[in-house]
């Protein structure tokens, strides 16, 4: 599709110049800024001139010298006209052959392909080589040096004296193949400058000495100094950068390139080490016609150490005194840059700020489980231990298991909400042939950052004993005088919280007193829970938290879920390492370049948010404007008053009004005002039995729809029995309401003529049954059948709104359990059967409110209702959602939930008024709330924004320190450590630049 193009609109503007007069010049500025045009005009004054002679079509030509001034773009000549544009049509652009080079491409597939066959061959090299030394035999050439030279056997390998794992191939006389360095006699000497000789050189055990390289895996006859000045073999490895696969007479070493090569491919693609080595291999010899020896678990054992290594160079560990053995609890992990941490982010005295700014210092966390991240029962800690040891993320294994092995056999309190199976099921969870079943987090909710000894193996299931030990062992790194905690089980976890704490170690207790702290649920699994909860534990209803959703959990187990396959067969060690490290990189991947977009978000819907709240304050009486503020700031400060959130207008069901209307019946009996015309049945029974049988005739035109196409005897049976019993009920309703209802019978009987003059057979469930709302108005029905189909009708509504909003709870809960907890196709199978069970009854509660509102509809005109409409309104398919769905790629802070989740239930004993005033109240609230987190967010996003920051110029000034923290005897050791502290605190300052810049 083409866009329209705009039509160029000239308008020229004509100066009558009197000869006394010197009127200033109109100059129009036209600015163009993302899509929008703009008009600035100014008046620039002349400067009288002599008359100039001439006059064109009777209008005096201006009589002073114009300002130095482009007639034709309308702007000083002085302007910068790159910032200016005008409203012309844009330039259509030419398309090229640029535009999709694929199709260009294929008329040089041939060519392509002739090219990479010629290379096959020596080409114009068999004739001009880059060999110099005279002899004729240039037989060699190198896949990685560039270019194609032809080289003979002495000149090749001098070339490869620095690069020694080059790969060579040798010209046959028809085909070059594969030969190596060591074959054409290169022997590779260790510990002394390329081309100086050792004299005392010895070789590698065996002489074929393994490198794995980027390139593949090779073989090199590999001799180490023995000089008496020489090092240990593994660090004359290292000084060349290549990592020794042990320390006592290493014969095999992986280089630098290729341990980091790996390291970031795992953190990118998840690729596992095994994936990895067997590439490599593939790439040595893909044929199978030269066996490469297996150096897998040699690989292994050095990614897992550089990866260690690695956490200990960017930890500082390397500039410490004490060395890797002196490092604390949680040293190893990257901290998140714009929470707080005093001391480093925070100004002095933020402890005693007022409250007004107290809550931007508060620290938000977030816990979770991840049951995919299991392990099986394999190895043990003693033959495969941690390098971590609680070092970064992971807690200490020995001080947990210790901890558990105490607590073991306590049971967990079931819920109170809904049936969580995180709480009633902890105990229960299958850990079969698993050492762990999951792992438990806490993360940095604003920031999605992994916490410092915030995560740990699960047993069994979600049990709080676990949680709570993970939780107090993140929060004892910092220190906060408020503190927001977001669990998908808040609501019962939080319960006797620290109470369960003044019985775990010492260690682990956290100063709880003077701290201010909310919990929270997380908005996508807040719907899953009662009412109550729902406004109690919402962080959408809450002050002081912005716009946090406390999901940050789930957005990061997608990425580490695809290493779960490969830590589950691991033993216990080397996956916590693993995760550890790759723990580490997703915080490092976060390190809040998001800010910048947040806040622009932030202040769009602000601004938004906050004209919607004033517009509606403005249809409000002030005198309730003030007292609904009164309420819900006194609820903001104590949780305990009244909710403003909640309905204060009770409802009623169907059953209650059926009941209600039998007591009104029986006091017409007793006032011998009784109209009943038949002895068992009176007209609310007749209304209330007809609206029963519509939901009979729904239910068996579903049944019948969802028969296979070859039903059993048993259901053709069991569906002909339903009909019958249908059938009977409706003909012995019928000759009843005929009794109240004369009017009905003529119209069955043109509805009965029409269907025999057709031949066909009305089924029950298709049966007409003219409740009074059905008929026509011009049609006399009695008043009182009517009121009585009103009142039945009005809380059927209700209630299949009810079971709407049980239903789509219901359905989202489950979704969520089976992504959570069930794998195989077999349990998949049978929680999609359940699910669509759950939907059917989701569509049958959606047909039953729509005949509900259209049977009011009907009602409302004869008996002159107004108001209903305000709580009842039309149902749309895109109404039917969760209460944490929204439309068009909105989320709750943006756009608005659905109308049926604000619907509010039936109160006879209150006025229309104060129902629809009810409403308004909340949604009031609401507003209010949504505004006021809007604001919030962008406070909170400029205080992290300074945070990070002033955090990043910290780190930049404690590397410096640590340039000399610890001093060494060489000086080129002593260099190598002040260079690497020296770069790592220019890369804080110039990642601080690239922020501050954004």
């Amino acid at each position: 599709m083409t866009r329209a193009t705009k039509k160029l609109q000239v308008h020229f503007e004509c100066f009558v110049q009197q000869p006394s007069a010197t009127p200033p010049q109109r100059v129009r500025e036209y600015t163009l800024t993302t899509r929008r045009t703009t008009l600035q005009m100014a008046y620039i004054p002349r400067h009288n001139e002599a008359p100039l002679e001439g006059e064109i079509d009777e209008l005096s030509a201006p009589k002073t010298q114009w300002p130095v001034y482009d007639f034709f773009n309308e702007v000083p000549l002085d302007t910068d006209t790159d910032a200016i544009a005008y409203d012309l049509p844009p330039a259509k652009h030419r398309r090229t052959a640029a535009d999709n080079p694929l199709l260009a491409w294929i008329p040089e597939r041939q060519t392509f392909l002739d090219e990479t066959i010629f290379l096959e061959g020596r080409g114009h090299e068999a004739i001009c080589s880059l060999c110099h030394c005279g002899n004729s035999d240039k037989n060699y050439r190198c896949k990685d040096c560039f270019g194609p030279g032809m080289f003979c056997r002495a000149c090749i390998v001098q070339q490869h004296a620095c690069l020694p794992l080059h790969r060579i191939e040798e010209w046959t006389g028809s085909f070059f193949r594969r030969t190596t360095l060591k074959s054409l006699g290169m022997r590779v000497q260790l510990g002394h400058n390329p081309g100086h000789r050792c004299h005392n050189p010895r070789p590698s055990s065996g002489n074929n000495f393994v490198v794995i390289d980027v390139s593949g895996i090779q073989e090199i006859a590999l001799d180490f100094c023995g000089c008496e000045s020489a090092q240990i073999r593994f660090k004359q490895l290292l000084r060349v950068r290549w990592y020794p696969a042990t320390t006592t007479d290493p014969q095999t070493a992986a280089t630098f390139n290729v341990l980091e090569h790996y390291h970031l491919l795992s953190f990118e693609s998840k690729v596992s080490a095994y994936e990895f080595y067997h590439s490599l291999a593939r790439r040595s010899d893909n044929t199978g016609l030269s066996p490469i020896k297996d150096r897998y678990s040699a690989f292994m054992r050095m990614v897992r150490e550089w990866r260690h290594l690695r956490q200990l160079r960017c930890s500082g560990r390397g500039h410490d005194p004490t060395g890797a053995n002196g490092t604390n609890s949680g040293e190893l992990a990257v901290l998140c840059l714009a929470c707080p941490h005093p001391g480093k982010n925070l100004p002095d005295g933020w402890e005693s700020a007022p409250p007004s700014i107290r809550w931007l210092y508060a620290l938000f966390i977030a816990i979770d489980v991840n049951f995919c991240l299991k392990r099986k029962a394999v190895s043990s800690d003693k033959v495969d231990p941690g390098l971590n040891t609680g070092w970064a993320y992971f807690v200490e294994e020995t001080k947990y298991k210790k901890y558990l092995s105490a607590r073991a056999g306590e049971k967990q309190e079931r819920s109170t909400c809904v049936s969580h199976n995180a709480v009633n099921m902890a105990d229960t969870k299958s850990a079969r042939d698993l050492a762990a079943t999951g792992v438990g987090t806490v993360d940095c909710t604003r920031h999605e950052f992994k916490l410092p000894t915030g995560v740990g193996d699960l047993q069994k299931g979600e049990k709080y004993l676990n949680m709570d030990y993970f939780m107090f062992s993140a929060l004892i790194g910092f220190t906060a005088t408020m503190l927001n905690i977001s669990y998908d089980i808040a609501c019962q976890w939080s319960k006797k919280l620290w109470t369960r704490m003044d019985s775990m170690p010492a260690h682990l207790h956290v100063p709880h007193d003077a701290m201010q702290i909310c919990y929270f649920i997380p908005k996508f699994h807040i719907g899953a829970h009662i009412a109550a909860c729902q406004t109690t534990f919402s962080w959408n209803l809450a002050r002081f938290v912005g716009r946090t959703d406390g999901e940050a959990p789930e957005r990061g187990w997608a990425n580490i879920n695809r290493v779960a396959s490969s830590t589950k067969e691991m033993g216990p060690g080397s996956r916590c390492d693993t995760l550890d490290d790759h723990f580490g990189d997703w915080n490092w991947k976060k390190c809040c370049r998001t800010l910048k977009r947040k806040m622009e978000d932030a202040v769009k819907w602000k601004r938004e948010h906050c004209a919607a709240l004033d517009e509606l304050e403005g249809t409000i009486q002030p005198v309730l404007l003030d007292e609904w503020r009164l309420e819900v700031e006194a609820w903001e400060e104590d949780n305990t008053k009244p909710n403003p959130f909640d309905s204060r207008v009770a409802s009623i069901t169907q059953a209650a009004v059926r009941a209600q209307l039998m007591e009104l019946e029986a006091q017409e009996l007793e006032a011998g005002n009784d109209c009943s015309l038949h002895a068992d049945v009176s007209p609310s029974i007749l209304i209330s039995s007809g609206i029963e049988l519509e939901d009979q005739q729904q239910r068996l035109k579903y049944d019948i729809a969802n028969v296979s196409l070859h039903p059993t005897d048993k259901q053709r049976e069991a569906i002909t029995n339903r009909t019958n019993a249908l059938q009977r009920w409706i003909d012995s309703w019928i000759s009843i309401q005929e009794l109240y209802m004369p009017i009905v019978s003529a119209l069955r009987s043109s509805v009965n003529s029409n269907a025999s003059a057709t031949d066909a057979v009305l089924k029950p469930q298709h049966c007409h049954l003219y409740l009074p709302s059905s008929i026509d108005t011009h049609l006399h029905c009695d008043q009182r059948l009517l009121q009585h189909e009103w009142e039945l009708r009005h809380t059927q509504a209700h209630d299949a709104l009810n079971e709407l909003r049980s239903h789509l709870r219901l359905r989202s809960h489950m979704y969520k359990f089976k992504d959570k907890n069930l794998r195989g196709q077999a349990a998949s199978t049978h929680a999609q059967n359940l699910i669509a069970r759950v939907e059917a009854k989701k569509d049958a509660g959606v047909e039953k409110y729509r005949r509900a509102r259209q049977a009011l509809e009907s009602l409302s005109g004869r008996l002159d209702k107004v108001g209903w409409e305000v709580s009842l309104r039309s149902l749309r398919s895109e109404d039917v959602r969760p209460m944490g769905d929204f439309v068009g790629g909105h989320t709750q802070g943006t756009g608005t939930i659905s109308w049926i989740w604000l619907a509010t239930g039936v109160d006879t004993g209150r006025s229309e008024n104060d129902r629809v005033q009810d409403c308004v109240r909340i949604e009031w609230c609401k507003a209010r709330a949504r505004a006021a987190r809007w604001s919030g967010e962008v406070q909170l996003l400029l205080e992290e924004m300074r945070r990070m920051l002033v955090f990043l110029q910290w780190q930049a000034d404690w590397w410096c320190e640590r340039a000399n923290l610890r001093v060494l005897e060489k000086p080129s050791d002593q260099e190598g450590l002040q260079a690497y502290a020296h770069r790592q605190a220019a890369l804080r300052c110039a990642m601080r630049g690239s922020f501050q810049a954004l």
